[in-house]
């Protein structure tokens, strides 16, 4: 084999072990050493398990759907035997894992082989992966700016060809900001769609476990493996999505694709306009019918989100209190001190302030104004996707108003961080599928080229929709082919 492993898509990584020109033992050694040797500038990778995937390695049928293939797994996902510290200090070195996931049992029960863990904002909070307890992940097209977050250790392996594929989390366009920040794919299923068991939870009724890819194809390929019913999750629904690669076959004729004219505002940049603008005319195209729509809530999700997301927030986070497990503050004389000072020394700053929001807007008297209203204005903005869906097949918008910002750039307004997610909130608010897709690419002031995100919104369990739209989109194109180092 002359290209790295890292660079492989799954689908090429499987014809390679089927071939017999490289076993996965030696693809996964040969892995390990990429990661050791590219990671350094990155930094989307907090450990390594390298004896149990070596092991994993020797053992593996290649014959399964996933046999052999390494997937980096988001460091807040249970994997058993593994370090799971949510990027977070209050767990850092102090919990290791006892059980797996769902979504992991069955990408191992599939033959795939959990490598790693990667870096994301603590607990899942926050939108350039500043806000970890470890270290700041950098975009690998541009070492000085953001990969996006929460999912940016997730988004950055692949983009940087430190592995094949990984899985992320998305609670209000992690999985779907970074893939665009990375130039990779990110695939948010509908709510339900992939068991929450094993994921340490952020937002319960809006977190949902993805891949992240180089291609659309390869998600497909994942999400077949981790999707369907599970007894362990109460909210799961029977979307197995099984044998969903072999719907893909490049024609989107006749499709009805939606353009929300709040969606398409004077706050895009203008470079990502362009971007967007291209990708629109492919899909015509490609046969697609655009159709102008309205989502005329729009306006409401950030706010929406930031009530509903905290709220939940304060309450999943309460569990973490240095007793059970997790790093436990010194010399304190009673149990209040105690709770007090473990979790303000273990806490980082973002996380703090999400949960005093949330804990003020569930608290007496407040509860009915800020709360409840949000959830009836959840209830619009879902009403407003139900009403587009009738019209069209799919929503097409930017992933992102804005290309990588600099690191430090809005770390300082947490406002103004809130808002670069203003495309992808909505999505988890309804419970829809969505996918971002690589579009192109701008220059920075700096000359560097940096990658832009078509976002593709289905309804629910109409993630075949979407991945149809994005891997013919794909097939029509050639930015999949760029590289960071290009």
């Amino acid at each position: 084999m002359t290209d790295s492993i890292g660079s492989l898509t799954i689908s090429q990584l499987k014809e390679a072990y089927t071939s017999g020109s490289i076993s996965p033992v030696d693809a996964i050694s040969n892995l390990i050493d990429e990661i050791e040797n590219l990671d350094s500038d990155v930094g989307a990778y907090i450990s390594i398990d390298k004896d149990s995937a070596l092991e994993s390695a020797a053992k593996v049928d290649i014959s399964q759907p996933l046999g052999g293939i390494p997937i980096a797994i988001k460091d807040l996902i249970n994997v058993s035997g593994q370090s799971c510290s949510c990027a977070s200090k209050i767990l850092k070195d102090a919990y290791t894992s006892t059980y797996d996931a769902t979504a992991v049992s069955r990408l191992k029960s599939n033959g795939a082989i959990p490598l790693g863990r990667v870096n994301m904002d603590e607990f899942a909070m926050g939108s350039s992966t500043e806000n970890s307890g470890f270290h700041i992940t950098k975009n690998p097209w541009d070492i000085s700016r953001s990969p996006g977050g929460s999912s940016g250790g997730s988004a950055a392996c692949v983009a940087n060809d430190t592995a094949v594929a990984s899985l992320g989390s998305d609670t209000g366009g992690s999985i779907r900001q970074p893939a665009s920040f990375c130039g990779v794919v990110g695939l948010k299923p509908s709510y339900g769609t992939v068991s929450r068991y094993g994921l340490v939870a952020f937002a319960s009724s809006l977190d949902q476990i993805g891949p992240i890819t180089k291609t659309s194809k390869d998600a497909a390929l994942l999400l077949s493996a981790i999707a369907g019913k599970d007894p362990l999750d109460s909210t799961s629904i029977d979307n197995s999505n099984a044998g969903l690669s072999t719907m893909l076959n490049g024609n989107i004729k006749g499709l009805k694709l939606g353009m929300p004219k709040e969606y398409f505002t004077d706050g895009i940049d203008s470079q990502v306009q362009d971007c967007i603008n291209d990708a629109i005319t492919k899909l015509e195209e490609l046969g697609a019918e655009i159709v102008d729509i309205s989502l005329p809530h729009t306006e409401y999700a950030v706010s929406t989100y930031y009530i509903i997301a905290t709220a939940e927030a304060s309450a999943n986070l309460a569990r973490f209190d240095a007793v059970r497990y997790g790093n436990r503050a010194l010399d304190c004389e009673n149990i209040n001190e105690h709770y007090v000072k473990s979790r303000s020394e273990g806490f980082g700053a973002e996380v703090k302030r999400r949960i005093i929001l949330g804990t003020y807007v569930l608290s007496s008297g407040y509860n009915d104004a800020y709360y409840v209203k949000a959830q009836k204005v959840r209830t619009l903005i879902r009403d407003d996707f139900k009403n587009a869906f009738d019209k069209v097949d799919a929503i097409i918008s930017p992933t992102s108003p804005t290309p990588a910002f600099k690191i430090g750039q809005m770390s300082k307004d947490p406002l103004k961080m809130y808002l670069a997610d203003i495309f992808t909130i909505a999505a988890n608010l309804s419970g829809i599928c969505g996918i971002s897709t690589p579009c192109g690419f701008v220059s920075s002031d700096e000359g560097t080229s940096l990658p832009v995100g078509l976002q593709i919104l289905g309804p629910p369990m109409k993630e075949s929709t979407i991945l149809r739209v994005s891997d013919a989109y794909e097939q029509a194109t050639d930015w999949l082919a760029k590289k960071p180092s290009n």
